[in-house]
């Protein structure tokens, strides 16, 4: 047997109870401020600021990234050739 909160109340109650939530939340949704309210503008302004510090530091980031890349491919180029000199001196001994 299912047990139901609406057990005691008539078809009638839950009508005008649905009805009056729906009101109520059509209010709610009439009552918010509109685009043109100067709270909702320094909200956006207040979000478009945080967006482009957002993307500065995405850039600052990718750019050091970048940089560090490149030393670590400078790096690994002198150390194969130095690698590469060590074993043509190498070869070079034995020769002699």
């Amino acid at each position: 047997m299912r047990s139901s909160t609406y057990k005691n109340d008539d078809f009638n109650n839950r009508l005008t109870s649905a009805a009056n939530a729906k009101n109520a939340l059509l209010e709610r949704f009439r009552a918010r401020p509109g685009p043109d309210d100067p709270a909702v503008i320094a909200r956006r302004a207040a979000q478009a600021e945080i967006e482009a510090a957002r993307e500065v530091r995405m850039a600052e980031r990718k750019a050091a990234r970048e940089a560090a890349d490149a030393a670590r491919a400078a790096e690994r180029a002198a150390e194969a050739k130095a690698a590469r000199d060590a074993r043509y001196a190498a070869r070079r001994a034995r020769k002699r």
